[in-house]
């Protein structure tokens, strides 16, 4: 739960048993899942809320003819789905792009803790006010960015959401993103792809190395990336976090 605690403690500080009762919800069921397997599949229906523990999952859709856009990145200590609802239905899909494990929490599980500790709730829904605007902030980036600014502006927020969590340090953090990955979650080819990764490498900004992404210059990159982090609501460890 130290992902999870440490996203919301950006914007709260939670007291003891507001700790422990987010806390408690590791007490879910824990699902593990092998890389690359799909786990929820457009059209299934939901019946527990998932939150992931370890590992990366990610979003996304398919075309009829096999093509792939992947429309979001699912990191430890976020929720597949905060609000499930009997009966929901999946309008996309999910697939594991590590080894992850999550726990599957009963809805009434997360109603019950909301109605006791109503600063969770509030913390809670601030999380998902940020899911929304990356949402928002990814249909920017394909609509008005060219392909070198997407990829500057996915590594920036991949880099932030984890220092966020307390899961990157210096001007690194994990990044299992393939080239192929990154090209549908950018919108471009495989070859468009490596010909941006290895201009923005000899630019001095950004390198990928054994799955690991180092940020050699935030302060260029964000420039050209136009990236403004603060829909990303990182709160008052703002400054820390981007600097």
């Amino acid at each position: 739960m130290k992902p999870l605690l440490t996203s919301l403690e950006r914007h709260f500080d939670l007291l003891s048993d507001e700790r422990a009762a987010i806390e408690a919800l590791r007490e879910a069921p824990l699902v593990r899942v092998p890389a690359r397997q799909t786990m929820l599949s457009e059209g299934d229906q939901q019946s527990v809320v998932r939150l992931l523990s370890q590992g990366w999952a990610y979003r996304f859709k398919d075309l009829p003819d096999g093509r792939r856009q992947i429309v979001g990145l699912l990191l430890p200590g976020d929720f597949f789905d905060l609000k499930v609802r009997l009966g929901d239905e999946m309008d996309h899909s999910v697939a594991a792009l590590t080894p992850l494990a999550y726990h599957a929490i009963p809805p009434e599980t997360l109603d019950r803790l909301s109605a006791e500790h109503p600063r969770i709730a509030d913390a809670l829904a601030r999380h998902e006010h940020v899911n929304g605007a990356i949402h928002r902030e990814w249909l920017l980036n394909l609509g008005r960015r060219n392909a070198f600014e997407r990829l500057a502006h996915l590594f920036l927020e991949v880099f932030l959401r984890l220092r966020a969590a307390g899961l990157a340090r210096g001007g690194e953090c994990d990044c299992p993103l393939t080239q192929n990955d990154l090209a549908d979650a950018t919108g471009v080819t495989s070859v468009h792809l490596n010909r941006t990764m290895q201009e923005l490498r000899r630019e001095g900004l950004v390198e990928l190395k054994s799955k690991r992404l180092f940020i050699r210059d935030y302060d260029r990159l964000a420039q050209i990336a136009m990236f403004n982090p603060n829909y990303l609501q990182l709160g008052r460890e703002a400054r820390a976090l981007v600097r």
